[in-house]
């Protein structure tokens, strides 16, 4: 019979790095981050070289100069926290899918699918959309929001929070009808001893006084897409006409920012071709307009549009990633926020120890509701029908969604199962996948290189925070909990 002593040993799933002058590994198994001390180190190294039996592996600790008794314990230490495996190791299990009855916890209402700009690069009529179908309204009604709030509270089960993001086209075209939902929503919750939350996406051009004191009196979170000042905003970001927007709502930003003080005011930037210096605009709006927090994300596309970004654009925005995550770990060793959201949600989701099955909650936590009331995995499949999940009035079609979950799970995709970032990743975006590939569920292999080597970078502030400053990161988990 074989016995514990005739087992072979070798490196688990993990990846190592260092910060700080001390070395960590991110263990795959656990979404987890841990220092090693010098002897665990050593193991790792010893099996780096290849398989070794469990005479061997103790022999060289007991030679090194550690007890017999210590080296046993550590290695049943290291196999149990899967450092190492033996021959008989049981295989770590891909993230669970969630249960069947998984109760929402948000809501992306689409209050209308019209727009007062026309961004070049929008999704909104892409490669999943046609134009607004025949009998489907452009605004969504009372009535329908109505119903959408009643069937979050309904399908959130036990929650004792839920959320709502107002979205478009251009959420602000609707505006009288999200004063209504929010007034309606928190009636609502009240009644039930629940509370709710509240945040929109714009383009900031209908902003006025009276939208602004509505916003900051109700709390309501607010992400404004930018892209940065006049020359790379107006590239893109145009009216109908080509006219350019940033003169429009560089005051109207100065106003927002300077009267809603109960929630953070967030830029999030789209890059594409020529709109790619991640630095200058990230100083413009952080520095200059007053922005809480900026984020970044690559311009959707398949690959074949004027505005793609080149290989050569990509490498150059991750060095200016590199540049302001430096910056970030500087000012969190200060113990001073910094603002650069990219980093900010990496970290969060360390320190949370993600192991994802899906990329997002989209289909599961969270649904996308149509100006008409037809339910979607999120936001970005909003008229899709495609993609629909059902529909408010008749609730969610579960085998829909479970194919989509199922397609979307992480174990069903077969790059990913060797990638030691898919506890953070889980293959990438459903709509970002569909655009370049037709299929929500296959992994962005176009990001994947990217996506390793800032998820290291991140890693790495993480450490280096985590020695230099814990207390940092202790308060940046209570600010994440109360956003």
């Amino acid at each position: 019979m074989t016995t514990m002593l005739s087992h072979s040993y070798r490196p688990g799933d993990y990846h190592s790095f260092e910060a700080a002058g001390e070395k960590f590994i991110y263990l795959v198994s656990a979404g987890a981050v841990f220092a090693l001390d010098e002897v665990a180190n050593r193991v790792l190294d010893m099996l780096a070289t290849g398989p070794m039996g469990h005479a061997d592996l103790i022999g060289a600790l007991v030679g090194g100069g550690y007890a017999e008794a210590d080296a046993e314990g550590l290695v049943r230490e290291l196999r149990h926290a899967q450092l190492i495996l033996s021959d008989h190791s049981v295989p770590a299990p891909v993230a669970p899918n969630p249960p069947k009855d998984f109760p929402l916890q948000a809501l992306v209402l689409n209050i209308t699918n019209q727009c007062n700009l026309s961004c070049t690069y929008c999704y909104e009529f892409g490669a999943d959309k046609i134009a607004t179908p025949a009998g489907k309204p452009k605004f969504m009604s009372l009535e329908t929001a109505k119903a959408s709030v009643d069937f979050l509270l309904a399908q959130s089960a036990d929650r004792k929070a839920v959320h709502i993001t107002f979205f478009g086209g251009e959420t602000l075209m609707n505006f009288k009808l999200l004063q209504e939902v929010v007034l309606y929503a928190r009636e609502q919750v009240a009644a039930q001893g629940r509370s709710i939350t509240f945040s929109l996406t714009t383009n900031a051009t209908l902003l006025s006084d009276p939208i602004i004191t509505f916003l900051a009196e109700n709390d309501i979170g607010v992400t404004v897409s930018i892209d940065g000042p006049a020359e790379m905003q107006d590239k893109r970001r145009v009216y109908k006409s080509g006219k350019g927007s940033y003169a429009v709502i560089e005051p109207k930003l100065r106003k927002l920012i300077a009267t809603h003080k109960s929630r953070a005011i967030t830029a999030r930037v789209t890059l594409s071709e020529g709109v790619t210096d991640v630095i200058g605009i990230y100083r413009h709006l952080k520095d200059e307009l007053g922005f809480h927090e900026v984020g970044f994300a690559p311009v959707t596309d398949s690959g074949e549009q004027s505005y793609s970004l080149s290989a050569e654009e990509m490498n150059s925005v991750v060095s200016q990633f590199h540049a302001l995550a430096d910056e970030w770990m500087d000012h969190a060793l200060s113990g001073r926020p910094h603002g650069f959201s990219n980093v900010s949600e990496t970290i969060g989701e360390l320190m949370q120890g993600a192991n994802k099955s899906h990329p997002c909650g989209a289909g599961l936590g969270l649904l996308g509701v149509s100006p008409s009331g037809d339910l979607s995995p999120c936001h970005r499949f909003t008229d899709a029908d495609t993609h629909s999940l059902g529909t408010i009035a008749d609730g969610i079609d579960r085998e829909k969604q479970s194919d989509f979950l199922t397609r979307g799970h992480v174990g069903a995709k077969y790059e990913c199962q060797s990638c030691w970032v898919r506890p953070l990743c889980a293959g990438g975006c459903h709509h970002e996948a569909f655009v370049r590939y037709g299929d929500t569920g296959h992994p962005n292999l176009h990001y994947c290189d990217w996506i390793r080597d800032w998820t290291d970078k991140c890693l790495q502030v993480y450490g280096a925070v985590s020695v230099g400053n814990p207390e940092f990161l202790e308060r940046f988990t209570d600010r994440k909990a109360l956003s």
